[in-house]
């Protein structure tokens, strides 16, 4: 080990460059929860459980979007249906509030 060390030529921040499309964040997961992400990624051989963690939440998103969509859906065929309509009718009420 040198007794001192010339940093005035260095560059201040990350070493690794963040890839296109990405930003770099610090993030605070449960142990649990990330102890969960990288046996997964072990068990498929090897990888990032970065990208695994980006994929989970990617996937997420899609789900939540589909289901708000749907949502949507039916109030707009709710409020269009006439009065003494099956939607009056006590099962299809319970049937509705089970689906989601």
């Amino acid at each position: 080990m040198k007794k001192e060390y010339d940093f005035s030529t260095a560059t201040r921040g990350a070493v690794v460059p963040v890839p296109e499309g990405k930003i770099r964040v610090m993030i605070l997961l449960d142990q649990e929860v990330l102890d969960w992400f990288r046996a997964q990624v072990h068990e498929m051989g090897g990888g990032d459980y970065q990208a695994l963690i980006n994929s989970a939440l990617r996937n997420h998103m899609t789900t939540c979007h589909v289901l708000e969509a749907l949502k949507s859906e039916r109030q707009s065929l709710r409020r269009s249906e006439p009065p003494g309509s099956c939607e009056d009718d006590a099962t299809t009420k319970e049937l509705d509030t089970e689906a989601i």
